[in-house]
This record gives structure tokens, C-alpha cells and sequence, in this order.
């Protein structure tokens, strides 16, 4: 079966919060909705983040009506930002930076999640042939998170990504091949929400970008598929079958629904909500 030879290749895309000044918690806008119990301004810390930039409520976030919050991933960008690009020097205690520190983490934040997705592909064997140009793109992105704050506001985030994503598209074709069978026909990405997928075959598929939310997918067979942007909210993933799936990060399965039956990437935990 497929699988990913270096976990550990991730760690460095992986969040550490207590090297970062909160700056998810006070850089980024909320409105008051199903995920989020009150609207917040951006640039404007949360109420519930404490002098020392932790969450106040970390542990009881859903039941306070925050659930947004538990499926937020900066994939390193806030220790990047607080202790690279601003030498450890925090928002608080050199307020002059504070504008500028919160308009750079959304684009290192948008570059490491590229980051994420470039090192799973470099980990896996199948897209040997091409480790070298997923190199020189790994190292060319991990330049642009450490040049100052003021080349990074300058970054061209789309045309970045757009190359970034011809090597992802192309890690795509070489893993869903492994699966000798032709992807379903690509069904309109709106057609997905809140579908009746339980028990389908779906290995194999494309699903970049699908909108999933609250699609019906339990014990469905979505075993070797490219999840890049796939929207999961309130998929129900009980029993289904994941191994080997591409580009699905801790995100996407918070916020889903599952249980222990649900099959997982290894590199990726069961949420502490999911049901048993």
C-alpha cells in the first residue's frame, strides 16, 4: 500500500503555539456564526487569549461555541513569524510592528501550508523521478518565509502557488495511478454537499477541492484519493476507508465527524470529539 516513508519530514510545517504570540487568536477575523460564538475584528486579540498568548478555554472550545478555532491549522507560520521574521520580539512589547507582524502571518501561513503539501510529496516514493524539482521548490518557498517583512508583504502568493501546484498535480496522477482503475466522472463539486456517499467506491479519485459538507461518506472506499482542499465539515466519515489518501491535513479532519473505525493517513490523529 502506499504510504509516507518520513514522517518526520512534516514536523517542520507542523504548529508549535507555545513559540507563537497568538497571533492566529488576534491577527485573524471571525464573524459570529455556527463556528464562532462572537465576532472579532482582525487585529484584535481574541477574549479569551491570556497575557501569555495561550487560549484561555483550549480545552472546552466546541462547548463554548468556538468550534472554528479547533480546525484552524498556521502549519508553523506562527512560530516562523514570531521568532524568525520578528526575532522573538512579540506584538505586545514593541506595539510599532503589531500592523505589520498581523498582515504577515496570513501570507507565510498561506506559503507553509504549501510547504505541507510539497514535503508530503517528497516523502512519498512513487514521485521519485521528480524529488529534485520538489526540492528546489521546498527550499524556494522556505527562502520566502525568512526574508523580511517587507519582502514577504511583496510575495505574489498566486503566482507562487501556482507553481507549487503544477509538481502537486503531477504527485496526484503518479499515486492515483497506483489504483488501476479509472477516477469517477467528475461529478460538479456542488453536487457533493450533503450527498448520499455511504459505502461508495471512491479510490482513486480526484476529489481536489470537492465540497463535501455533510455528505453522507460512511464506510465509503476513498482510499488512495487527493483530498487537496477538499471541504469536510460535517462529512460523516464513520467507517470509511482513507489509507494511502493524498494532501489531507489534521484540518480537514476536525472538522469532520468520525469514529474509531474511520481509517487514517498515520500521520494524522482521531479527533478527541469524534464518537467511539
Amino acid at each position: 500500500m502506499l504510504a509516507i516513508n518520513d514522517y518526520d519530514s512534516l514536523d517542520p510545517v507542523r504548529a508549535d503555539c507555545n513559540q507563537c504570540f497568538g497571533l492566529c487568536c488576534t491577527a485573524l477575523p471571525f464573524a459570529k456564526s455556527a463556528d464562532f460564538a462572537f465576532d472579532k475584528e482582525g487585529g484584535t486579540p481574541c477574549t479569551n487569549l491570556r497575557s501569555d498568548y495561550r487560549c484561555g478555554i483550549h480545552q472546552d472550545l466546541r462547548e463554548k461555541g468556538l468550534k472554528g478555532c479547533t480546525v484552524y491549522d498556521c502549519f508553523g507560520a506562527g512560530q516562523k513569524v514570531s521568532q524568525v521574521t520578528y526575532n522573538g520580539k512579540d506584538w505586545k512589547s514593541h506595539p510599532a510592528t503589531a500592523e505589520e507582524m498581523f498582515a504577515v502571518f496570513p501570507i507565510v501561513q498561506q506559503i507553509q501550508e504549501m510547504l505541507w503539501y510539497l514535503h508530503e510529496a517528497l516523502a512519498l516514493e512513487v514521485t521519485a523521478s521528480f524529488h529534485n524539482e520538489l526540492r528546489v521548490q521546498i527550499e524556494e518557498c522556505e527562502r520566502l518565509t525568512r526574508e523580511s517583512p517587507e519582502n514577504i508583504l511583496r510575495i505574489n502568493v498566486p503566482e507562487l502557488r501556482a507553481d507549487v501546484n503544477k509538481l502537486l498535480i503531477l504527485t496526484s496522477d503518479r499515486v492515483r495511478s497506483q489504483i488501476q482503475k479509472k477516477s469517477p466522472k467528475k461529478t460538479r463539486r456542488s453536487d457533493f454537499i450533503g450527498a448520499n456517499l455511504k459505502g461508495t467506491d471512491l479510490a482513486g479519485s480526484d476529489l481536489r477541492g470537492a465540497l463535501l459538507i455533510a455528505a453522507d461518506l460512511r464506510g465509503a472506499d476513498m482510499r488512495v484519493t487527493d483530498l487537496i482542499g477538499a471541504d469536510l465539515r460535517d462529512a460523516d466519515l464513520r467507517g470509511a476507508d482513507l489509507t494511502g489518501c493524498i494532501f489531507l491535513t489534521q484540518v480537514q479532519v476536525n472538522a469532520a465527524k468520525g469514529n474509531s473505525s474511520t481509517k487514517l493517513p498515520s500521520y494524522l490523529k482521531i479527533p478527541a470529539h469524534w464518537v467511539k
